[in-house]
């Protein structure tokens, strides 16, 4: 039985690294322009219960210093930055108790965003490997099925004794159920009150990884052997 997780809201809370990201660029922007920090930092929050979407144009402008390239600049700094983010207390239990199981990760986002994630999460030596799927091409990022099936490739198993974790049903299930992939949704996250239909949704659902058990794991894949 191979073990595949999600990163974002599964792992790890993302909103953290948000709030890390713009403490960053609050800081690179107090520095050059003489700006007060904790109001910049506090006005992007406010601006992100709003949308997320063009946060740093309008913080910008709020501030008087709009340029195209300050918003690159800030979208640098953002995605470059070294996060300060932890594993939820249960992800980190999880990965501690299942440490006998082939365990994996598959992500979308920027390359570079996603690999800084991991190496403050310190993940490279609790995982086999992590596949990022932007390094293969927009076109493999899920709901494509191609990184699943290098898992299967590494672990020399049918998509049958693989099951993904994660917890965005918009995208993370649909494109692996019809191959016979498990599916679990951990209902956390922005995502969490998000209901679709049964070709979207996970073919099981938890709270919480504290309740992903050996009896879950074992319902699940048919009683049969999930750990040594």
């Amino acid at each position: 039985m191979v073990l595949v997780f999600d990163l974002d809201d599964t792992l790890y809370d993302e909103l953290s690294f948000v709030r890390s990201g713009f403490k960053a660029v609050a800081g690179y922007l107090a520095e050059n322009y003489r700006l007060p920090g904790e109001k910049l930092f506090s006005f992007m929050l406010c601006r992100l219960k709003i949308k997320r979407q063009f946060i740093f144009d309008d913080t910008l402008r709020e501030f008087g210093i709009f340029t195209r390239r300050n918003v690159q600049k800030c979208v640098s700094i953002y995605r470059g930055h070294k996060p300060d983010i932890r594993l939820y207390p249960e992800a980190d239990r999880f990965l501690k108790s299942f440490k006998d199981l082939p365990k994996y990760i598959v992500t979308d986002g920027n390359k570079l965003v996603q690999q800084n994630k991991l190496d403050a999460l310190r993940l490279g030596g609790r995982v086999d490997y992590c596949y990022l799927t932007y390094r293969y091409g927009l076109k493999r990022a899920k709901p494509s099925p191609y990184c699943f099936f290098k898992v299967c490739e590494r672990e020399r198993v049918e998509p049958t004794g693989v099951i993904y974790i994660a917890d965005n049903p918009n995208k993370d299930f649909v494109g692996i159920k019809p191959h016979g992939f498990k599916t679990l949704r951990v209902r956390k996250g922005q995502f969490h009150e998000i209901r679709k239909t049964d070709e979207f949704e996970a073919d099981f659902q938890i709270d919480s990884l504290r309740d992903l058990t050996l009896p879950l794991l074992r319902k699940i894949f048919g009683n049969r052997e999930t750990a040594k």
